[in-house]
């Protein structure tokens, strides 16, 4: 019996998707487990996993399209079960979206949806409708034959795999020029010249990203505190500390390793700021959740550092690092996503001295980071050269009042002023 593929819900905000790519074809034999689509949610490009075996017989979204979460993307049959038969075992929802296909193709910018149904004949020349099951339809086309030549042997005179295997020489499909031409590409964004604008096309990622940084600026009441750190003991411990470690395991620690330390650390002593506003209550959890930003190709996602007041620097650092990786090759999994309470955003390495990061709901605190600039301080009452670096705070004001938000940014400026209080 036929399965129904529908878009899955890859995280608790996910509304819709984006069929980003077909890993199967129509026709393609699938395995529980094999990886059929790469689905764009709200947050990341993640894979999509069979969880049964079958056939791919009917795709009705095409890569690029969207589709709300339930929606269905695909049919999966028996191996020699046709497609239409497969439409109508799984029922309803099956047989709109098929109606609806002709006017998402006519749409759709891809090149091969006009050969697809002109290499695959659906009726006989006396208008009779054509049983073929979905591999024997690949096959044919694959190899040039005319499916309406052939004698079915299967249940009701359905053309199966065997059919097209002993098909006579000889049997190619009819040529239209149609088929043969394929359609000219659509191009959907027009190269900037001449003053023209660009259009581009608004991801599932950043619409989120949109709507959620706009909810938060206009229903939370942000204010911003700034500190300075005089970052040279902190620029020395680490120096001493990866000459070290890339003679043993070979990490090499980042600035941003010991920010996200001693904010970890700064939120177990002012635990006020590691909450969130819920009405009639405020949540003050009892594990530090902190949510990274790391800039990819489409915006920017935060993935979580899960129970982090439990991890040593070393952790700390491998697991960032592994995230990161896996952030840019769109590969984290949804779960990654959850139990942030706090959140870094550093935006040092990119010659920003100082910025105002919007709250990420629905925690109460973003942490803003500038790099390390020299300039002058006072340092036993002399004029000398200084490695001074800018971090800022920006608050839920329902959840965070200005004393206590100084007095986390103060507990943050100690530890990097003092990094080694971070390692013991």
């Amino acid at each position: 019996m036929a399965v129904n593929i529908e878009m899955p819900k890859l995280s608790d905000t996910m509304t819709e998707g984006t069929l980003v790519s077909w890993k199967k074809a129509e026709g393609d034999t699938v395995e529980a487990g094999d990886i059929i689509a790469e689905i764009e949610t709200d947050k990341a490009t993640m894979e999509m996993e069979a969880f049964d075996d079958g056939i791919l017989a009917k795709i009705f979204i095409e890569e690029g399209g969207k589709a709300p979460v339930g929606q269905l993307l695909a049919i999966l049959a028996e191996e020699d079960e046709s497609v239409e038969d497969a439409i109508a075992s799984v029922g309803d929802s099956a047989a709109a979206q098929e109606a609806s296909m002709p006017a998402q193709k006519a749409s759709s910018s891809q090149p091969e949806a006009t050969s697809k149904a002109s290499d695959n004949p659906t009726t006989k020349a006396d208008g009779s409708r054509l049983k073929v099951s979905p591999l024997a339809r690949k096959l044919a086309a694959e190899k040039g034959i005319d499916l309406t030549s052939i004698q079915g042997s299967g249940s009701g005179g359905r053309i199966v795999k065997e059919d097209v295997l002993n098909a006579p020489a000889g049997g190619a499909a009819p040529s239209s020029s149609t088929a043969s031409s394929p359609a000219p590409a659509i191009q959907a964004i027009s190269p900037v010249a001449s003053g023209e604008d660009q259009k581009i096309p608004v991801s599932s990622m950043r619409k989120i990203i949109a709507d959620r940084l706009l909810t938060s600026k206009v229903t939370i009441p942000h204010f911003y505190l700034h500190v300075e750190v005089n970052a040279e003991e902190l620029m020395t411990l680490r120096k001493q500390i990866n000459s070290q470690a890339e003679a043993s395991h070979g990490n090499k620690y980042t600035f941003n390793d010991f920010i996200l330390k001693a904010v970890i650390n700064a939120s177990m002593t002012v635990p006020a700021v590691n909450a969130s506003y819920a009405g009639d209550h405020i949540v003050q959890y009892g594990n530090v959740g902190v949510s990274v930003a790391i800039a990819v190709e489409d915006g920017l996602v935060t993935p979580v550092v899960k129970q982090a007041q439990t991890k040593s620097l070393f952790q700390i650092s491998k697991e960032v690092k592994d995230m990161a990786a896996r952030a840019r090759d769109k590969k984290l999994r949804p779960d990654e996503f959850d139990g942030g309470t706090v959140t870094v955003s550093n935006l040092g390495s990119y010659g920003i001295d100082s910025f105002d990061a919007i709250v990420n709901p629905p925690q109460a605190a973003i942490i803003s980071v500038g790099g390390i600039i020299d300039k002058p301080i006072v340092k036993n009452g002399e004029i000398v050269p200084g490695k001074m670096m800018n971090i800022g705070l920006s608050c839920d004001h329902r959840v965070v009042d200005g004393a206590v938000g100084a007095q986390f940014l103060s507990e943050i400026k100690k530890l990097l002023e003092n990094p080694a209080l971070m390692l013991v």
